[in-house]
């Protein structure tokens, strides 16, 4: 059981962070609200040049270096790593048929798939149903708030960083994980990061490098992308969403 101060002081958290997402600005169902665009920019340059210097490069290793089923395996365990949390934001927003079916995921690659390194559940028909906290809050009838783009992470909104925060200190895996491990936790996020920047190599290159203005680029892609995830309306490039919902996952 975890300490009463520890929850008290996240629950705390929570209370600031929703506040603070209850005024983020506009509700904006369609469009770009991007009051910050300056700071934006400039935030965009640093990681695009961190991708050219590092992770593209080391992501292309990667690749080169590990076989598919090896990359596959370790994007696997750790998408099965945060299958708890979805269960969670499924229990907050109400949605216990998402939660049931998520468990059930979970459930059966961390057993008869050697703790998530195969997915032996999509096989089944039991594929994973994404959630996260900034989905709870969208689902709570919190806004959007301005588009922002966060070093390192890339693109977000004033809602999605505050769920992004929220999901880091609820993570039933992070509590539960014994401080030595949680090394070998982070690497295996990380390794799972490079596989994805080398899978949508071509795409990620075509918005960073090959259009005219990046930073517009890549804000219109994660905007609609995450708007239609979130059911707020649909769009008109199906491999746009297609690849949003498969990095989701």
């Amino acid at each position: 059981m975890l300490p009463i101060k520890y929850l008290k002081n996240r629950i705390s958290l929570m209370s600031a962070l929703l506040v603070l997402t209850a005024c983020g600005g506009p509700e904006v169902a369609s469009g770009i609200y991007d009051p910050f665009e300056t700071a934006n920019r400039r935030t965009h340059e640093v990681n695009r040049t961190l991708d050219r210097v590092l992770l593209r490069p080391s992501s292309g290793a990667y690749g080169k270096i590990l076989p598919e089923p090896v990359r596959n395996g370790v994007g696997n365990f750790s998408s099965n790593l945060s299958m708890p949390s979805m269960v969670l934001n499924d229990l907050l927003q109400f949605r216990i048929g998402d939660a049931i079916h998520n468990t059930a995921r979970f459930l059966v690659n961390t057993t008869l798939g050697v703790g998530g390194v195969f997915d032996v559940a999509t096989k089944g028909g039991i594929a994973s149903r994404g959630s996260d906290f900034g989905e709870t809050l969208h689902v709570w009838g919190f806004k959007e708030g301005a588009f922002v783009e966060l070093p390192i992470l890339g693109p977000s909104t004033t809602r999605d960083t505050i769920g992004g925060v929220v999901n880091f200190f609820l993570d039933p895996v992070g509590q539960i994980v014994a401080p030595k491990n949680r090394v070998a936790v982070t690497a295996v996020s990380a390794a799972s990061s490079l596989g994805d920047r080398y899978r949508f190599t071509d795409t990620i290159d075509s918005i960073l490098y090959e259009s005219a203005d990046s930073y517009a680029q890549a804000r219109l892609f994660y905007l609609e992308s995450r708007r239609f995830q979130l059911g707020i309306g649909a769009g008109e490039d199906d491999d746009l969403y297609d690849l949003y919902d498969e990095s989701y996952e």
